[in-house]
């Protein structure tokens, strides 16, 4: 990548060839959440209905998965300056396909496990991590709203994924739909990636900045990072909101299915993640002038508002209505970290900083499933288990208001 020579970039212009890369990104995330992260929803309602298992087992498949993924994607920066964006996005999508396959034909539990380990390292080619870091390689000032378009591909994801997953598996069952999503990722994302993924051009971005060699190193970065109070505050009260709002996706077609049957809750579902991306959309028009930490403490109070009414009410427009209220944060809170590590860190810094935030973040809500799992398990109802969800929602809408002291720039973390 460091022999690409320098251009001139416009941005601005539609014919930048970084569009293509937006649209490459967004068809990635598609499949990436809607296999890796909306999967999940589906594959604990249908496991469970298939072999009789606990949830708590379940869902602690789905805790393997967060966290092997979470030990992989702190280093996705320096995967693609080892092999490049192209490579990586590969071999996402062909670990993605082939732990797809499995999960379909899981009869023991162990198998589940292993799995979702596999799956782990696909969810990593194919979301939030290479996608940033990707690009990163070719957008400096239009970066945010490359970010944001690109991962509206997560909520479409969710909007399409989860409802032909479902009917997937009515017409072929379960093991025979996890092969035909798979077949169909392999035909439709390994062509695009070869025909528009190529050398990235050599740009004055923060991405380009951090791979080279005046750099501050990847190590510096993180271990500056860990004694900064503003980076702290990030990455712990998105850590707290991603495990609350993980915990509840994966169960919510699980609680729905026993108060508005499965057709219902499948909808549900679509509506929260088309409301993720109506949630993006409208904050990618005014966010860049908004103080975004504030942004994201309403966020998390909305969705706690949210989850009090799906617990207390039984009401199915009740419950279709909040499930849509918070879809209206989701998609923000995917793009948010990065938009705020933009704006407060030096650009040198970027790639590792969102590997790594988003690693934290993995790490805690890879528990979010388990506990939730183990709370429904050991009350007798989803109640307990959301309410504390709320508390953490609430928590975290204090520590994002944190930022810590200015400080003056430097090589490293700060600008």
């Amino acid at each position: 990548m460091n022999e690409s020579k320098p251009i001139a970039i416009d941005e601005t212009s539609a014919r930048y060839e970084g569009w293509r890369i937006v649209v490459v990104c967004f068809l990635v995330a598609t499949f990436g959440w809607g296999l890796g992260f909306y999967g999940q929803s589906v594959y604990v309602a249908e496991l469970h209905r298939l072999h009789g298992w606990p949830t708590s087992l379940i869902s602690s498949g789905t805790t393997v998965f967060y966290l092997s993924g979470a030990l992989l994607v702190v280093f996705v920066s320096e995967a693609i300056k080892a092999i490049g964006p192209r490579n990586c996005l590969l071999a996402g999508v062909f670990t993605m396909a082939a732990a797809a396959v499995l999960i379909g034909q899981v009869t023991e539990p162990w198998q589940l496990y292993a799995a979702n380990a596999l799956l782990a390292f696909g969810w990593v080619g194919t979301s939030l991590g290479i996608i940033t870091n990707t690009l990163g390689l070719w957008f400096d000032r239009k970066r945010g709203m490359a970010i944001s378009l690109a991962l509206n591909g997560a909520s479409f994801g969710g909007i399409i994924g989860v409802p032909l997953l479902v009917g997937a598996i009515g017409y072929f069952g379960f093991p025979g739909a996890m092969v035909a999503a798979a077949i169909a990722m392999i035909v439709v994302m390994v062509p695009i990636i070869l025909i528009f993924v190529g050398r990235p051009p050599l740009h004055p971005s923060a991405a380009v900045a951090a791979l080279s060699a005046d750099a501050p190193s990847a190590t510096r970065v993180r271990a500056q990072a860990f004694r900064d109070i503003g980076f702290l505050s990030v990455s712990a009260s998105f850590a707290l909101v991603l495990f609350a709002q993980v915990g509840f996706i994966v169960h919510l077609i699980a609680f729905l299915d026993s108060v508005v049957g499965r057709e219902r809750a499948a909808f549900a579902v679509a509506l929260m993640t088309a409301m993720a991306v109506v949630g993006r959309v409208l904050f990618s028009f005014v966010i860049d002038r908004l103080n975004q930490r504030l942004a994201s403490a309403i966020s998390f109070v909305s969705q706690a508002l949210a989850l009090l009414v799906i617990i207390n009410l039984q009401n199915d427009i009740a419950l279709i209505a909040a499930c849509a209220l918070f879809g209206f944060s989701v998609g923000n809170l995917i793009t948010l970290p990065a938009l705020i590590v933009q704006r407060e860190f030096a650009p040198s810094s970027f790639g590792v900083l969102i590997s790594l935030i988003t690693a934290i973040n993995q790490v805690t809500y890879a528990f979010g499933p388990g506990v939730i799992g183990l709370l429904r398990d050991a009350s007798g109802s989803y109640a307990l288990p959301f309410y504390g969800c709320i508390g953490l929602e609430l928590v975290a809408a204090v520590l994002i208001m944190i930022r810590g002291r200015p400080k003056v720039s430097s090589p490293g973390l700060t600008g």
